[in-house]
């Protein structure tokens, strides 16, 4: 298990994914994941099923530490060995919060920590929409992600096409 101040990390286990769907499938949210798509329990399990064998990937429940509920998910997926880079997925399930100062910054930090330090990452990037500034800005002013490019129209949401950004952050960059 991961600590931090006010939130743990630990592995996603089948007793989640019940959870992790309805997280997933809130309108809300899903308009901000790539799979944007209403999953299933099915869906869920056969995800976890790679997941558990994957080399690659590394998903946690992220926790309350006071009383250990589940609060968000989190994880570094699609780990490139040789580049050392990995996909960041983040959100704060309960209460619908997404993002918010206190958990979302702590459990950031936890996973940021680990990726750089535990598994020696040079590059921890993700991929957001115009459209979701609250993760963008988040992202940006608490840890210093950089974008690195723009996507023009890569995502249809609400009618229209959108922007998407890769934004990251380089080991050498992170303040520990």
């Amino acid at each position: 298990m991961l600590v931090g101040n006010y939130t743990c990390l630990r592995a996603v286990e089948s007793t989640d994914l019940e959870l992790l769907r309805d997280w997933r499938n809130l309108p809300e949210f899903r308009l901000n994941f790539r799979e944007h798509r209403e999953l299933s329990l099915e869906n869920q399990k056969k995800w976890f099923e790679r997941l558990t064998i994957s080399p690659n990937d590394y998903m946690f429940v992220i926790l309350d530490k006071g009383t250990q509920e589940p609060i968000g998910a989190c994880g570094l997926l699609y780990t490139n060995w040789i580049i050392r880079s990995s996909d960041f997925s983040f959100y704060i399930g309960k209460d619908k919060l997404y993002i918010d100062e206190k958990y979302a910054k702590d459990a950031a930090e936890i996973l940021i920590r680990f990726g750089f330090k535990d598994l020696n990452l040079n590059k921890i990037w993700m991929e957001l929409y115009e459209y979701d500034s609250k993760k963008l800005e988040f992202f940006q002013n608490e840890f210093r992600f950089k974008v690195d490019g723009k996507l023009r129209s890569n995502a249809f949401a609400q009618g229209k096409y959108w922007d998407s950004y890769i934004i990251s952050l380089l080991n050498s960059e992170f303040k520990d």
